[in-house]
């Protein structure tokens, strides 16, 4: 009897060190996702605290970017440099663009790799939430990551492609200078322009889906509004911090006043592109969260 009544109380004891279902309910946060209304705050806290999701996705597009592919990161090569073959013999050779003293293909290839990163990072920020349908429908988690994390992978593209550029510096003698330390605030202005317009194009892409098919007119268009193929010396003087407005002016001009010590720098240019560049990365950021009640209904 003793040790039955020794088990029963220690039933007793552990039954009621059991909490009740509603103790347990409590105890769990409970989080009300509600649809926005209006211009509403960016919620930049909510990117940190899923800075996990943003790399995991990143990593996503990297490793899926060459799977499965003939040449794997060579085609991070190939595209720029038959790029600067074909403007050498075109633009260089026979239309004799001036290219500031310097022999036209590096004169061009410097251009091309910020604006192959550009063009990349755009086009995949664009398409990216209709990519990423599932992920829309069916789980919470902040839409600005998508677009986020799609401008990223092209970073390794442009570090492969620069490696080349390095190489044709060490070719045609030319060595860098102090300039070049200017090099990644360019860069950045780059990554920026290119989410600002990835922002717009990407939620606009969720409502209008030919937005698609005007993407790469866009970007081709940007291009040759760009000095890729010509300097920027070529537009007057008084034009020239209008031309900042921009961004990309800016990137390439920088780009080739870091790394080739051309006689034509950016200047006030710079600034006018980064007040620009920043401009279509608010509104962009804004006009996404706005439009982002809607994605998961109509994606």
């Amino acid at each position: 009897m003793s040790k039955r009544l020794a088990v029963e109380e220690q039933v007793l004891t552990t039954a009621q060190a059991i909490p009740e279902p509603e103790t347990k309910l409590a105890q769990v946060p409970v989080i009300i996702i509600e649809p926005s209304r209006g211009w509403i705050s960016l919620k930049l806290k909510e990117l940190i605290e899923y800075r996990d999701l943003l790399f995991f996705l990143a990593w996503r597009d990297i490793s899926v970017r060459y799977k499965q592919t003939i040449l794997g990161a060579a085609w991070a090569v190939i595209q720029p440099f038959f790029s600067m073959v074909v403007f050498s013999i075109f633009f260089g050779r026979l239309a004799k663009i001036p290219s500031e003293g310097l022999p036209y293909p590096i004169f061009s290839y410097a251009a091309l790799l910020p604006w192959q990163y550009f063009a990349t990072a755009t086009t995949s920020s664009s398409n990216s939430l209709v990519g990423s349908s599932n992920l829309l429908t069916k789980v919470y988690f902040p839409r600005l990551v998508i677009p986020l994390a799609s401008v990223l992978p092209a970073m390794i593209d442009f570090a492969i492609a620069f490696v080349v550029l390095l190489g044709m510096m060490v070719y045609y003698g030319i060595v860098p200078t102090w300039n070049a330390l200017w090099l990644p605030l360019y860069l950045l202005l780059a990554l920026v322009t290119a989410l600002g317009v990835g922002l717009w194009l990407s939620a606009m892409n969720v409502q209008y889906r030919d937005i698609r098919y005007a993407v790469p007119f866009l970007v081709q268009f940007w291009m040759f509004a760009s000095p890729v193929t010509y300097p920027s010396s070529l537009v007057p003087e008084q034009w020239r911090a209008l031309y900042g407005i921009n961004p990309m002016a800016s990137v390439i001009e920088g780009f080739r006043w870091a790394l080739l010590n051309t006689e034509t720098g950016p200047g006030p240019m710079t600034a006018v592109s980064a007040v620009a560049a920043l401009a279509l990365l608010v509104s962009g950021a804004y006009y996404f969260r706005r439009m982002e009640k809607t994605f998961a209904d109509v994606v």
